[in-house]
């Protein structure tokens, strides 16, 4: 076969190939019309969301940092003198229930971003320091079956301290055992075993606190196991460092 004929034929089988390309698509034109509708419109439906999810993020994260700046306003008491223009109130109580108003409308507004999601946590914590126990074990166990593990053993080690104010340290003890057995980047094992030793030390039960001491600081080359170690050998007082 000369090379011209190979030619030809390769010639020939291009346009056999484009030919059966075009009755293809002529055949199935409709549909690829209607496919590629769908997809310029689901498209468009992404981008929009897209953008729709940014404009709130950024609304609850400017409405999440003004809660947070009352949050953390200063406390002054009757006739002491503050800078012009600053936001006090007269007991952290205070603060709290205006704070708290504050995070529950970021989160009830913007409950799908991840201010809002926040937002809920710090509503438990501040019905805490409020007062208002049964509203602030509710929303930090709403907070706590959250998908968003961090933000969940945060609650969770919040509820523990809730527990531990309301003469419930069976549960607070369950807790900081699950926290530990189930760390995350928020709470890591060795903080939920310094509470728990915490608490086992305002029990008076110094042993148990010293055996959890002890396995924190052979296990854990961090903080938690400095802090251990210094508990199970603490200074005495006054003494300074050796020569």
């Amino acid at each position: 076969m000369d090379q011209q004929t190979r030619q030809a034929l390769k010639h020939d089988q291009f346009v056999d190939t484009t030919q059966h390309g075009i009755e293809w698509a002529e055949k199935h034109r409709r549909n690829l019309i209607v496919w590629g509708a769908i997809v310029v419109v689901l498209l468009l439906v992404a981008v929009l969301s897209a953008v729709v999810y940014s404009h709130r993020s950024e609304q609850a994260d400017n409405a999440f940092g003004n809660a947070m700046q009352i949050y953390q306003a200063p406390v002054a008491a009757a006739g002491q003198q503050v800078p012009p223009g600053m936001k006090t109130f007269p007991s952290a109580a205070e603060r709290a229930k205006a704070a708290n108003q504050l995070f529950l409308q970021v989160a009830d507004q913007y409950g799908m971003t991840s201010s809002g999601r926040l937002a809920r946590y710090f509503a438990g914590l501040t019905y805490i320091e409020a007062g208002q126990n049964a509203s602030a074990e509710s929303t930090l166990k709403q907070v706590a079956s959250s998908w968003n593990s961090d933000l969940a053993s945060l609650a969770k080690l919040g509820l523990a301290q809730l527990y531990r104010q309301t003469g419930r340290d069976s549960q607070a003890i369950d807790l900081y055992n699950e926290i530990s057995a189930h760390p995350t980047t928020a709470v890591p094992a060795g903080t939920a075993q310094l509470q728990l030793a915490d608490l086992y030390e305002a029990e008076n039960k110094p042993e148990l606190a010293k055996k959890v001491y002890a396995t924190l600081k052979d296990k854990d080359k961090g903080a938690a196991g400095t802090i251990a170690a210094q508990k199970l050998n603490p200074t005495p007082a006054g003494a300074g460092p050796g020569l």
